[in-house]
């Protein structure tokens, strides 16, 4: 770390340590609140300058019939039962396997996830997140996702006003591309009529990533729109990035999508191409320098934006790592590529944290503590202060602090607040 860089980590542990009696220039306190995202409406694309305003009303519209679809089938499948079958099991992605030998994608096991699959396809061509594939196919009239048993969350986590429809189409958490993969590698071990209805379903999941994409190249959340920070052009855990890396791999026709039209293929291609630029678009300048990404941005002005209460607008570093490794991995060198890489990584270089140990366990009745240790780190916080490139921390209540130490103790264990993972771009932080 260059004596620079040292200092700036100096100043910075000091101010995070404010509260726990260590020397510091700065006191711990809320230094905010938390705004939360807008959603697409009529009236926000109506405000946008004039040759933007029809791909938008364009793209909101079919939204609303996608979404509108979907809640009448659902509904027509409901009429006359006597009664409606409880929600899906819920699990995670790892019930569809992506890494097992290739004949075991054509045996019984396999089909019979992937038939789970095709049937809690929505009519929109998404699926939900958090289901155990390994469950018994969808019956009629029963949910698409486990929204019946999700757990009661705090008011304003849920930023929509029919708590009973959430999730229905979503990339988050791996969803839709994981179950993709999996129809693709089921089908190429079933040739013929065997295969045709799972590559049937993959071919409506592709339209379906296809069409849910913005017209400036990134993807929200959830889609059909379902409202408040689910509308938001969302990087957070790999989100977008997945899609493109999908969609590149689809539009490149090798292995299990040799099946995929060339039509098909081409428009796959494109939308990777799209979703590159955006990423490229959205870095954050501050006074024009570029440093790295947000989270999420509003998709209508690239803004960056907050999430869920605790996650305010901010510069995010596990993000970031993300878009690099994308950016590193799977797209073609350029000059515009290098400077994005180039400049990211020097601001995460400068920001590191030394001589400060998140402390995951803690002790009781504390729980876990953010703590001096010298010869600690480096380690970076999650989200980083936009003007001022200091670390932040939010709560449930939307306030925003300076010091993780003065969070509830449900969000302090309930969240990662730190990590190391630029150190995969930032050797030489490193003592």
């Amino acid at each position: 770390m260059k004596p620079i860089e040292r200092r700036i980590a100096i100043l910075l542990a000091g101010s995070l340590l404010a509260s726990m009696g260590a020397p510091a220039p700065v006191q711990a306190k809320v230094i905010g609140t938390m705004t939360p995202a807008q959603p697409i409406t009529a009236e926000r694309i109506a405000a946008l300058p004039a040759p933007e305003q029809a791909a938008w009303r364009t793209y909101l519209a079919r939204s609303q019939a996608a979404m509108a679809q979907d809640k009448a089938v659902l509904a027509a499948e409901r009429r006359g039962l006597a009664a409606v079958p409880e929600g899906p099991a819920e699990g995670r992605a790892n019930s569809m396997p992506l890494d097992r030998p290739s004949e075991w994608y054509a045996g019984r096991e396999a089909r019979a996830i992937a038939d789970n699959i095709v049937s809690f396809q929505t009519p929109a061509g998404g699926w939900g997140k958090n289901q155990d594939r390994t469950a018994p196919t969808r019956l009629r009239g029963q949910s698409f996702v486990p929204i019946e048993h999700l757990p009661p969350m705090a008011e304003g986590d849920i930023q929509s006003s029919d708590k009973a429809w959430r999730y229905v189409g979503t990339i988050d958490n791996d969803a839709t591309t994981t179950e993709l993969r999996f129809l693709a590698k089921v089908q190429h071990g079933l040739p013929g009529k065997d295969g045709a209805r799972y590559r049937d379903a993959f071919v409506r999941g592709v339209d379906y990533l296809l069409e849910a994409q913005f017209p400036n190249g990134g993807w929200p959340q959830v889609y059909p729109l379902q409202g408040g920070y689910h509308d938001a052009l969302t990087f957070n855990d790999n989100a977008i990035s997945q899609v493109a890396v999908f969609l590149q791999e689809v539009g490149e026709r090798g292995g299990s999508y040799a099946f995929v039209a060339p039509a098909q293929a081409a428009r796959a291609q494109r939308a990777a191409g799209r979703a590159t630029a955006v990423i490229l678009r959205s870095q954050v300048s501050v006074q024009g320098t570029p440093t790295i990404w947000a989270q999420q941005y509003d998709p209508l002005t690239l803004e960056p934006a907050g999430a869920r209460n605790f996650e305010p607008t901010a510069l995010s570093t596990a993000e970031t790592v993300d878009l690099l490794v994308y950016l590193q991995s799977h797209v073609a060198p350029s000059p515009a590529v290098d400077a994005a890489v180039h400049d990211a990584t020097r601001w995460l270089t400068a920001h590191a944290l030394m001589d400060l140990e998140w402390n995951r366990k803690g002790t009781a009745p504390n729980g876990p503590q953010l703590v001096s240790r010298p010869g600690a780190g480096p380690i970076w916080a999650r989200y980083y202060d936009i003007a001022t490139g200091k670390p932040i921390f939010g709560d449930r209540d939307r306030s925003i602090h300076d010091d993780p130490n003065e969070i509830s103790l449900e969000r302090r264990a309930g969240y990662s607040w730190f990590n190391t993972a630029p150190l995969r771009f930032t050797k030489d932080a490193a003592r």
